[in-house]
């Protein structure tokens, strides 16, 4: 392809990308108090635990910064709660990252998750949990003992992570344009249900890697990682229709931003009611 061509496909899909903005600013714009008053009609109250996905780009129309999202978010919860978000270093997958060896630090790999949470990480009072593929920021009183150890964990996101903590307090889970399909939380279930599982969605392997805490201690991560293989496979769509039916599934939209909130135990009992059927989400 001549660099000609690359240029005029770049110029069109830049001259599309404006002529949304402008519409959504026209047609579907929201304000700060919009987005607030959605996030209370969607269930989410002061004291949660939430954990949110979020897609920067499917705010379009919305007349407010990116940091005012995230203060909305903040406020929505309170300083009794907690708002977490993921900030996974690569944007490939889990094993890819590993193979590089490079040395996780909590304080400065930037997360590749998108620009809310990489705002959200460098915000005062945000820690982060230190994991070499899977670290959280939090904000609030409760992000402390939920991003506690995170290094010592047997996989990313399961028993003794803030990923794996969510369903025991209770804690909620917030798609902000996503879907449901970015689910991390995912993984906690996964390997609970593994033992039980007809294949594993984990590696044999098992990556010993460094990282590097906020205050610079140097410590090791001992994990297994999400299979490549079994990741391409696995479709959480196949949830929406069994969460609906137990009326746990709440969903909201703001001029083009769609936003679902669910609770962590909800989806948790739901998957374990699939898997007593020999249901599971993935495909093939």
């Amino acid at each position: 392809m001549s660099a000609w061509v690359v240029r005029a496909k770049g110029a069109i899909k830049g001259l599309r990308k404006r002529a949304r903005a402008a519409y959504a600013r026209r047609f579907h714009a929201f304000d700060d108090a919009d987005f607030r008053a959605l996030l209370q009609e969607l269930g989410v109250e002061p004291g949660d635990i939430l954990l949110v996905h979020s897609s920067l780009g499917k705010f379009e129309g919305f007349e407010g910064k990116p940091t005012d999202v995230i203060t909305a978010l903040e406020d929505a919860v309170g300083f009794e709660g907690a708002l977490l978000m993921p900030t996974l270093p690569f944007s490939g997958t889990a094993v890819e990252w590993a193979r590089k060896a490079q040395v996780f630090d909590a304080a400065r790999t930037p997360s590749r998750m998108g620009l809310l949470t990489e705002l959200f990480r460098r915000m005062p009072g945000v820690a982060r949990s230190v994991h070499p593929t899977h670290p959280v920021a939090g904000w609030g009183r409760k992000a402390a003992a939920l991003l506690a150890d995170h290094h010592l964990a047997r996989t990313p996101c399961g028993d003794g992570t803030p990923f794996g903590r969510l369903d025991g307090a209770d804690g909620k889970m917030l798609f902000l344009g996503t879907g449901i399909g970015v689910m991390t939380y995912f993984h906690a279930i996964e390997e609970r249900l593994e033992p039980s599982m007809p294949f594993s969605p984990f590696t044999a392997e098992t990556f010993t890697l460094p990282c590097r805490s906020a205050d610079g201690a140097a410590l090791t991560a001992t994990t297994r990682l999400c299979e490549p293989s079994v990741s391409r496979r696995r479709d959480l769509e196949r949830l929406e229709p069994v969460l609906r039916a137990r009326g746990a599934w709440s969903e909201g939209r703001l001029g083009g931003l769609h936003a679902i909130l669910l609770r962590a135990a909800d989806v948790r009992d739901a998957v374990l009611e699939m898997a007593t059927k020999g249901e599971y989400c993935y495909a093939g």
